[in-house]
């Protein structure tokens, strides 16, 4: 590929090199494989399903030890709420009170989303909060005939000029309301949650990942609620935040694999995802992260149930890699008898999902140790998984790689070849689904940290095709972050229940009970 001069010193100003932009301009040459699945996983096949007895031991195991080691919460939060208002903007757009009403307007385009917000109206957690700027300009509002006031409350909520909702980052909206109007963001209800597993003698860590545009409104949010969370949780807060790294951006390519170019001649880049946050998740130091996205949150009496999940996963990591890391110290010695080496493979096997080598029992010692050593020294995630309700999202699976190994991972649809019936059945037979809900050792048995980036598989990258001022291009997503950027560390699943997962993906699941007070 040649670059011109000008290209070059727009490349190396982005943190990025040549050798990598040609890597990606490859991968949309060769295309990216589908990942090969070999079964669902399910209960008693990758997925463990914990008793109560179980449960209860593994969160003992995790409050002997949370005060001794350093834990953060890592959430992702960057995006904006654009989304949640999708099915609102068309509405906008097309709808005159003048000419019919909202009921008409509904029937005509059959939008079920539509009737459901004006229906639960009433019930939102900014309700309030937008008629009160409704009032504000309009003093006759309640004089208004109701179209022409729902029109005007959805307006007030999106228009640029007014509250402009879907522009705002998705942890500062008005998530729930308590007493007295009393307005929580989803990123108020993460300080709650995590102070509920945090160490009892240090802060409550929490890193987030933010648009940098939107830094001091998280400042300003903290400064406003760090009294009031501080007081209700009898803890303090070390909140810090990081931006979507301008060196993970990838190329765009036209439909011919050429880089796509600006009007202006420049290289058009474009942010590659959530797998650009290994970088972030890469930079932070704590013996245990918990991992999770900025919408999944829950009202106040619900936090009690999910956080004693988050133990009952943390539980699991920090016996786990107890038992890893008294392997490791011990096959750092070479003093191994024949039993400790099938103990310690029957561990990978049993504990870590590990498919050991069929070969494994004609390897020289040396290379048996070796080999232990090598699937062992991993980051380790604990994931929740929740029985499959038809939400969107990653899956667990058992898949096969390049090279023959079987491995179990989290695999979106969208890497699964749809068209091949045998991929398909398997697709259809998932029982379970990823919420988003992970607990992960990133130290080695000697305290020190992994780089996260030697485990991500590049060839778990997503293409996919978009535009700009009216021309095709092809974009690329780096690995996901719980996907192939986790695609070679020691994986476990555990089955979880369904009240550890309410996103907001739609304003309309604010209407949800984990979401309401009353």
């Amino acid at each position: 590929m040649n670059f011109s001069e000008k290209d070059i010193l727009q490349i190396e100003t982005k943190g990025l090199t040549v050798q990598k932009v040609e890597q990606q301009i490859r991968l949309f040459e060769n295309g990216i494989p589908f990942s090969n699945l070999v079964s669902e996983a399910t209960i008693d096949n990758g997925i463990l399903r914990l008793s109560n007895e179980e449960n209860t031991r593994l969160i003992f195991r995790f409050e002997a030890k949370k005060d001794a080691i350093s834990i953060l919460k890592f959430v992702p939060a960057s995006g904006a709420a654009t989304r949640m208002f999708k099915f609102l903007y068309p509405f906008l757009d097309k709808y005159d009170f003048k000419k019919k009403s909202i009921n008409s307007y509904i029937n005509t385009n059959k939008n079920k989303d539509l009737s459901i917000f004006f229906v639960g109206l009433e019930k939102f957690p900014f309700y309030n909060i937008v008629r009160a700027r409704l009032k504000e300009e309009n003093p006759n509002f309640d004089e208004l005939s109701i179209d022409e006031q729902g029109f005007k409350f959805v307006q007030m909520m999106l228009d640029s000029d007014k509250l402009d909702y879907g522009n705002f980052p998705k942890g500062l909206l008005p998530f729930h309301e308590y007493k007295n109007q009393v307005i929580s963001t989803a990123f108020e209800e993460h300080l709650y949650e995590s102070a509920l597993y945090s160490s009892s003698d240090e802060p409550t860590r929490l890193h987030f990942t933010i648009s940098e545009k939107h830094n001091h409104k998280f400042d300003e949010e903290f400064a406003r609620i760090e009294k009031k969370v501080e007081d209700k949780t009898g803890s303090k807060f070390d909140i810090s935040f990081s931006y979507q790294k301008e060196s993970t951006d990838t190329i765009a390519v036209t439909p011919k694999n050429k880089p796509f170019r600006n009007e202006n001649g420049s290289l058009l880049f474009r942010p590659s995802g959530h797998g650009a946050l290994i970088e972030n998740l890469n930079d932070l130091d704590a013996d245990i992260v918990f991992i999770k996205n900025i919408d999944n949150v829950v009202t106040y009496k619900y936090k009690t149930e999910v956080a004693k999940y988050k133990k009952v996963l943390a539980g699991m990591l920090i016996e786990i890699q107890e038992q890893a890391f008294k392997y490791l110290n011990v096959l750092d010695d070479d003093n191994l008898s024949e039993e400790l080496l099938i103990e310690i493979a029957e561990f990978l096997a049993n504990k870590l999902n590990v498919k050991i080598s069929s070969e494994f029992e004609k390897y020289s010692r040396k290379y048996q140790i070796e080999y232990l050593a090598e699937k062992l020294n991993r980051p380790i995630r604990v994931c929740g998984m929740v029985k499959n309700e038809g939400e969107p999202g990653g899956g667990p699976y058992w898949i096969k790689d390049e090279s023959g190994n079987t491995s179990l991972q989290i695999v979106e649809s969208a890497q699964i070849n749809k068209k091949s019936k045998h991929q398909k059945d398997i697709l259809k037979g998932a029982t379970h689904f990823n919420p988003v809900d992970l607990v992960c050792s990133v130290k080695n048995h000697r305290g020190e940290k992994f780089d996260l980036r030697k485990f991500v598989d590049p060839k778990a990258a997503f293409i996919s095709m978009k535009t700009k001022t009216g021309k095709d291009l092809k974009a690329l997503e780096l690995p996901g972050l719980w996907n192939g950027s986790m695609a070679n560390w020691n994986t476990i699943f555990i089955e979880v229940p369904l009240i550890t997962f309410n996103p907001v993906k739609t304003v309309n699941d604010l209407l949800k009970a984990p979401h309401q007070i009353k």
